[in-house]
């Protein structure tokens, strides 16, 4: 792939992130199903941030939902970089300002103790890893007009990712079944989604493994201290000025992401 074309893919969404305004779908700009040119992309603005003095704190999984893999032409998750700068505190309201076009999803997120490198990282090297878990909510946005993505262009705008929120109790994992973890999310007090930990690749622990192991291959091996978002437990909902949303999870407890109005 070119690189000239690479980094004019991504100058289009770092300059619609910083201005606040969505764009044209860019897949038409990359080697159609090239993941790979994807990911660069992702990488250049990755590069970018860290230039910049952005902090990065882990990576989140997205495409953890078979089905939704099967409405996009793949058969496997995604991943995008956490920045510091993206951590909003539970209950702490978020600007709106600061979203695009914003969903919010419930999540599992681990957060590791040890680093996980080398090659043929197993279950049990990831249980071993992560020090606790807690309850997310990730709030996704696109820098593409109207939603209006395939693989290739959630994967170079970082995996949709805008923001997210995580609890403030963390549990170890073996007090939890994470598998059979039911989740509720609520939006101003009504529910909107419904989820169970087995409908994120059969289990969060399994979407951890996977990026585990994709980045160890990638030599950017997940480290001690990263969060993990490891995928949504049920579908996403769209989020308005004013929402309140609160996630609970069986086992984790619960989580609000509170946003003002514009």
């Amino acid at each position: 792939m070119n690189p000239t074309v690479l980094q004019e893919v991504a100058d289009l969404l770092d300059a619609a992130a910083r201005s606040g305004q969505a764009i044209d779908p860019v897949r038409s700009r990359l080697p159609e199903g090239d993941l790979d040119a994807a990911y660069e992309v992702q990488q250049i603005n990755t590069r970018r941030a860290l230039q910049e003095g952005r902090r990065l704190t882990g990576r989140k999984i997205g495409l953890t939902s078979v089905a939704v893999q099967r409405q996009l032409g793949v058969d496997q998750p995604d991943f995008g970089m956490l920045f510091a700068d993206m951590a909003v505190a539970d209950g702490a309201e978020i600007a709106w300002d600061r979203l695009m076009q914003p969903k919010c999803e419930a999540e599992v997120a681990l957060v590791l103790e040890h680093d996980l490198t080398g090659e043929h990282l197993t279950p049990v090297d990831v249980l071993n890893a992560a020090a606790y878990a807690l309850p997310a909510i990730e709030i996704v946005g696109s820098r593409i007009r109207d939603w209006d993505i395939r693989i290739t262009d959630t994967i170079a705008d970082n995996a949709s990712s805008g923001l997210y929120v995580l609890g403030q109790r963390p549990v170890r994992l073996d007090a939890l079944d994470l598998r059979l973890a039911g989740m509720v999310m609520e939006r101003n007090g009504e529910p909107v989604s419904f989820g169970v930990g087995a409908a994120c690749l059969g289990h969060p622990l399994n979407a951890a493994l996977w990026l585990a192991r994709t980045m160890a291959a990638a030599g950017q091996p997940l480290r001690a201290g990263d969060v993990v978002l490891t995928g949504a437990l049920g579908p996403m909902a769209a989020v308005q000025p004013g929402d309140v949303f609160e996630a609970r999870i069986q086992g984790l407890g619960s989580v609000r992401a509170v946003f003002g109005r514009n």
